[in-house]
């Protein structure tokens, strides 16, 4: 049995080698390019939308504020009248990923740290390369990849983004696994 602190190498060196990695696969590989489609009349919803000075956060239509609600014929018009969707309003202006790069980090730390945690807690020291490869590389899986599923089930995002979404999880899984099996103490 190993303790977090023990293993705070192969946390850091994993956390910083998934964040590089999620970044080549964002900036330079083509595949998560088409995950959203393109309004149709673009410009005239966002004007319509621009009206009503939204602030961030996510939003149904039509909304109810509960099962009673849900209930009324009123609702149910509503619902069958359409358009139904959620949407996802952020902050105007040009793109600034810093507070968003800060969190994956801490994210992938908090990944690292769950694939330390449950390895420690299984294997020894000196324990083989491939067992904590296994063992690490599953965990990351996890964290990084099946929470996605429900967003598909539920929120109706495109299967087809969410398991590229999950490949990229397997990749972060298999790197922190290779991270896990190379700096996993001796014996």
């Amino acid at each position: 049995m190993l303790s977090i602190l023990s293993l705070w190498l192969p946390i850091l060196v994993s956390a910083v080698a998934v964040f590089f990695v999620s970044w080549i696969i964002h900036m330079f590989l083509p595949y998560h390019r088409n995950d959203f489609d393109k309004l149709p009349e673009e410009e005239g919803v966002m004007d319509a939308l621009r009206g009503f000075d939204l602030p961030e956060g996510d939003y149904h239509f039509p909304h109810c504020a509960g099962p009673k609600e849900m209930a009324s014929p009123e609702f149910a018009e509503k619902m069958k009248r359409g358009p139904v969707g959620l949407v996802t309003v952020m902050k105007s202006g040009p793109p600034a990923m810093g507070k968003e790069l800060v969190q994956w980090f801490i994210y992938c730390i908090v990944v690292s740290i769950f694939a330390a945690y449950i390895s420690g807690q299984a294997l020894a020291p000196g324990a083989h390369y491939l067992k904590v490869f296994q063992l690490a590389g599953c965990v990351a899986f996890t964290g990084y990849s099946l929470a996605l599923v429900q967003n598909a089930i539920w929120f109706k995002r495109k299967w087809s983004s969410t398991l590229k979404s999950m490949f990229d999880g397997l990749v972060y899984g298999l790197v922190t696994a290779g991270v896990f099996g190379w700096l996993w103490p001796g014996a």
